[in-house]
This record gives structure tokens, sequence and C-alpha cells, in this order.
């Protein structure tokens, strides 16, 4: 940094997207720091330009036009700030190029290959593949996988310190005869990352110190009972600035440019969730959908969690959402009949023309009805590797990992879930928030009192690496400009016949006002309460209920207002489940639509 903290006032963060960088401008207004303008435009890290630092100057200049300010001169951008010219900081996030793409091996796949995992997706890495001695692939499929797939980076552990050292020498070979080649250039080495037992460290060495760049960190499970991510997080975050991102054209002089290191997109995300979640004292969830991937991100009781599921998304990916949810459970969420040819054509449609939108309202229904499942479908795969993870972030103990693996438990805590947060296009840029709110609701299917929120623009990347510089800055953007707040959600557990008595909720507004409601099971009631007010609730679940503290025992707290306001959701939970029979499914799906008021022509779908 080139000024103290306590004297920057004007930041401007890009976040360079595999089709889209994005230019924002902050400013301190009257003592708080504030989003003043976006710009964007299309990222050139591919032919013909080849320069990601051009995307990056058109994207300043059109917000040089909105704000109507000069921020660049003769291609660099002014700082410090100087009158009404130019900026205090600079700084930026990438997934230019596909992002940090990464291997990782360990000797046994539920152990050190799982921690392994765990440390790559906490560093902002999409996971292709893990390479275990017991995956049941034998030797020449692994090398051939590993040459196929071409990784930015290979993640290696393995082996308490001071254990035996064979299979890790093993898994070394491995790697040393597939002899890999990186994605990005070919003039360079590829790095290995290793974390693993110690005493194997020279064995490593002697392997591949000549055939790769490797670079030796601490052990990932250093003893059976801890587990200790962040070396080979911090290390993997290094190696991608300073090896790979250095492949990708232009990326030597946009590292010049910033004032910190450049953050791979989806681990500054996580950085803003990890320092939201650590100042409010909250439990939070986040999920960006995009068109190829979807990220999931939680912290629970201070843990951070972060997957990357790489094949589902809503353009490019989407085939793959229809493939494993099937046409059922995407079907389930569309009030009306379509021909399984009709939605397979426009799946595929939607494949091959990624920037379409929907045209006709039953387009809109039908594409949210997909997103619902994709949201749900990488939700899964979150929760099923986030488990047995108790403790602090630096150590975590592995015999109660194993425990709550067997039981199927995971640290993913849908009643004590204080905040959900949306972001991703389909999201982000719904037609009415009401819709965001409905497809949170149906997918994360949150439990208790939780508060529903979407990213407005996308602006949690350069939020995360911003945090690094100056966290109260980027704490107060992400309150006031970044997050939309869509409302509470009240959600007991439990199920019942249709009908039967669910819930009694009392709200007490500022202004006094209060209101008493019985909901009965099955049906969702929305209680207006506008965007910036608070209210004080209290939810009395009846017998075979339950809002956390027991069935039948009432709930007390605070609920925020948003666009949508308070929803009673009494539809069940552990299970949910729509009607079996096709005509109760549409009429309760019909009546829920109303309720939300999601669509403007309700019941008219043409």
């Amino acid at each position: 940094m080139h000024i103290p903290k306590e004297k920057i006032t004007s930041i401007l963060a890009t976040d360079c997207g595999s089709t889209t960088t994005k230019a924002i401008l902050i400013e301190k207004v009257d003592g708080v720091f504030r989003l003043v303008k976006r710009g964007e435009a299309p990222t050139t890290v591919e032919a013909p330009i080849e320069d990601v630092t051009q995307g990056v100057l058109n994207a300043i200049t059109e917000l040089e036009e909105l704000v109507h300010r000069k921020i660049l001169d003769n291609g660099e951008i002014i700082k410090p700030r100087k009158g009404d010219k130019g900026v205090d900081i600079y700084i930026s996030t990438s997934s230019a190029g596909g992002g940090l793409q990464m291997m990782v091996a360990g000797v046994v796949k539920s152990m050190t290959g799982e921690s392994a995992q765990r440390a790559a997706l906490g560093a902002g890495a999409i996971v292709m593949d893990v390479i275990a001695t017991n995956d049941g692939r034998l030797p020449h499929e692994e090398i051939e996988r590993i040459r196929h797939l071409r990784p930015d980076m290979i993640l290696l552990a393995g082996g308490i310190d001071g254990g035996t050292t064979e299979h890790v020498a093993k898994l070394a070979e491995l790697i040393a005869a597939a002899d890999p080649k990186p994605r990005l250039g070919i003039s360079y080495q590829l790095p290995i990352v290793y974390a693993g037992n110690n005493m194997a460290a020279g064995l490593v060495e002697e392997r591949l110190g000549k055939k790769t760049a490797l670079d030796i960190t601490d052990n990932l499970r250093p003893t059976l009972e801890t587990e200790n991510l962040m070396p080979a997080r911090h290390k993997i975050q290094a190696l991608f600035l300073h090896h790979v991102m250095q492949q990708a054209p232009g990326y030597n002089k946009l590292m010049k440019m910033t004032d910190v290191d450049i953050m791979p997109t989806p681990g500054a995300v996580g950085d803003i969730m990890q320092v939201i979640a650590k100042q409010k004292g909250m439990q939070v969830v986040g999920a960006d959908i995009g068109g190829a991937t979807t990220d999931v991100f939680s912290v629970f009781q201070g843990i951070y969690n972060k997957t990357v599921s790489a094949n589902y998304g809503m353009s490019y990916s989407i085939s793959n959402v229809f493939v494993d949810a099937g046409l059922d459970n995407i079907m389930r969420w569309v009030p009306f009949t379509m021909d399984e040819r009709d939605l397979r054509n426009r799946i595929k449609n939607k494949m091959i023309r990624p920037t379409t939108i929907p045209y006709l309202l039953k387009e809109l229904i039908v594409e949210q009805a997909v997103a619902r499942e994709a949201l749900r479908l990488s939700f899964d795969q979150h929760k099923a590797l986030a488990v047995g993870l108790k403790g602090v972030q630096k150590e975590r103990t592995i015999g109660d990992a194993l425990t709550q693996e067997d039981s199927g438990e995971s640290l993913v805590n849908l009643m004590r879930l204080n905040m959900l947060i949306g972001s991703g296009g389909v999201l982000s840029h719904a037609p009415r928030r009401q819709q965001t709110a409905m497809m949170l609701m149906d997918s994360f299917l949150p439990e208790g009192i939780t508060q529903l929120t979407v990213d407005s623009i996308f602006m949690m990347p350069q939020l995360g690496v911003l945090a690094k510089v100056h966290p109260e800055a980027a704490l107060q953007v992400f309150e006031k400009d970044c997050l939309i707040y869509l409302g509470t959600c009240i959600a007991p557990i439990g199920i019942a016949k249709e009908g039967k008595p669910c819930v009694n909720v009392k709200l007490k507004k500022q202004n006094g006002h209060e209101v008493d409601i019985d909901v009965p099971f099955g049906q969702i009631h929305v209680m207006g309460l506008p965007v910036g007010e608070t209210a004080e609730i209290t939810v009395t679940p009846m017998r075979g209920f339950d809002m956390g503290e027991g069935y039948g025992a009432p709930v007390r707290g605070t609920v925020h207002g948003g666009t949508t306001g308070v929803i009673i959701d009494t539809r069940g939970r552990r299970p949910f489940e729509l009607p079996k029979d096709n005509a109760k499914r549409v009429e309760k799906l019909l009546e829920w639509i109303k309720a939300m008021d999601l669509y403007p022509k309700y019941p008219k779908f043409e």
C-alpha cells in the first residue's frame, strides 16, 4: 500500500471473470464507505487481444465516464487520489481462464484425500479429481487421468509426521510417471505442493524435484487427531499468483498495477463471508450459481468450508443438472404440463446458446426450476464434504470427524443458520425479488429463523480482497450496497396433514403495530416488513413441530424486513415433500405462487 489505511478514501477494485471484467469505485461518503459506480467490459485474456489488462482498462474507462472523473492517465491508474483525479488504491480478483484448476492426491481417499480436497477448495480452487491409493483405479488409469486433465497445480498429501513413507513415495512416483503438463503455458514446470509426512519429504524431492516446480509445506495431517489446512492454502494461493497466473497473457502487468496480491475469485468470496460471519457472530451459507459451476460457502462454529460443483450451472453445464436431478425433480417445481422432448430441447438450446435469456413466462419458470435443482445438488455435495470439522480453524479433531461421518452428520446445521446469501445471474437478476427468495427457500430448505439475502451485482470478490486491506470499508459496503435484503424465512421442523395447526406467530413492529396469526400446515404466509425495519417476533410451534428449542417450545427473536417481508413457511421439513398426485401438486404450487406474488400474470403462463 502507498498510503496508511486511515487515509484511504477512494478504492478502485476489479474482478476479471472468464467473460466479463467488472470495475467498481468505492469512496468514503459522510464518513461511511459506499459503492459509487460500476463499470464492465469484455475480458481480454484470449485471442485476438490476449492481454487481460486491456479489459481492465476498458472497464475502468467506462467507470470514468459514469463518474465524470479522471482515473487513468496514458493507460496507468492515477494513485494516490489528487483532488478529483485518481484513486488511493487499486485491488483485483480473477477467475479468467477458468480460475485455479487442481488435482489432489492423498494416501487414503476418505482421510488425507478429503483433507487435501478441503485445503484446495478453501484456497479457491476447482478440484478436478482426487487420486488415492485406494480409489479403485489401476496405476496406468491414474497416470492417464493426470495427463488428460492437465491441471494448474497438484496438491500431494499423505501420512502422519514420522509415519511410514511407502505410500507417499508411490504417489510421487505415479505423478512423476505421468509427467504432467500445465494447462497454461508450455515453458514452465507444473507446481506441486507437498503437504504430507515430513519424513517422506526427501523421497518426494527425489522423484519430483527435477520434473516439477515442487514446494514443500507443513503436513495437512501431522497426527491422526489433527488437521492443519492453512499452510497448504496459503502456499496454493501464493503459487497460483506467482506461477500459474503469470502464464496467462497480461497478468504480469496486472500484478504490477495492483496494490495487494491478486486473489482467485472464489477464494476472495470466501474471505468476505468469513469476515461477515466473524464480525456479526453469525452462521452463514452462500451460493454463487454461474453458467458452468456453482460455488457453495459456509461458516459454522467459526469453521469455513467451500465446495465447487464443477458440473452444475445454468448454461454450459445445464445438461448435467438435468441428468443428475432427473426430469421428475425439475418438473416438480413447474405448475403446468410440458412434453419431455420440449424440456430437453430447451435445456440443450441453453447449453449451446449460453447467453440467451427467457423470453416467455413459461421459459422463466422452467429456468428457475432448473436453478432450484442445481442449487440443491450443489448444496448436497457441500453438506457431504463439510463433516466432522469441530474446534478452531487451525486444528480439528479427526476422531470426532470419523464419528460424524459414520452417522452422516454434517457441520452444516440449518436450524442454526442465521443468513443465506444468493449470488449469480439467475438469482441476482430475477425479474422479481420474490422469485429469488422462493428459489433460495426451495433449494436450501432453511429451518428456524433465517435471513434471506442476495448479492446485488456480485461485488463480493472485490470486497473479499478489500477485507485484507481495509476490513471496515469492506464490511460497510457489504451491508449497505452489496446485499439486498429479501426478508426473513420462518420454517418449523415437522410434518402433518394439510391444514392441521402448525405455528402461531406474534409480530411487534417498531411503530408498535402488532400482528397475531395462526398458520396451518402446508402454507406460505407473507407478512409485510420493509427493508431496514426490524420486528420482535415470538413463534410458538404446535404439537409435533420444532423451531429449534424443542417440540412445542416457543422461540423469540428479532427479524429483519426485506423486499418480500417475513415469510412463514409451513410446507414441512425433514422431510419436505410435494404432493405425489400431479393435480394436487400443481394446485399447491399455484397457491404458493399466489401467496408469494411470484409472477404478475398469475395464473396465466402464456
